[in-house]
C-alpha cells in the first residue's frame, strides 16, 4: 500500500507544482500519511483544505477509505 500512496502523491505534486507549491512526503506509518506542504502551498491559507479534501479524499477514493494525512 505504501508505494501505491507514494505513486499517486508524486502524480499529485505535479498540480501542486504548477501552483507554485509542493510536497514533502515525511512518513507513511501504514494508513497515516505525514506530508509536509512547501512553497506557495506551505503558507497557503487553504493547505488544510488541499491536504483534507483533496490529498485524503484522493488516496481513500483510490486506495483505501481509512487513510489518515496529516499536515507537519
Amino acid at each position: 500500500m505504501e508505494e501505491k500512496i507514494r505513486e499517486r502523491l508524486e502524480e499529485l505534486r505535479g498540480m501542486l507544482q504548477a501552483d507554485g507549491g509542493d510536497l514533502e512526503v515525511v512518513a507513511i506509518e501504514g494508513k497515516k500519511v505525514k506530508l509536509a506542504l512547501k512553497g506557495a502551498c506551505g503558507c497557503c491559507p487553504h493547505a488544510t483544505m488541499t491536504i483534507r479534501d483533496g490529498i485524503q479524499r484522493i488516496l481513500r477514493e483510490e486506495i483505501d477509505p481509512e487513510i489518515e494525512v496529516e499536515r507537519v
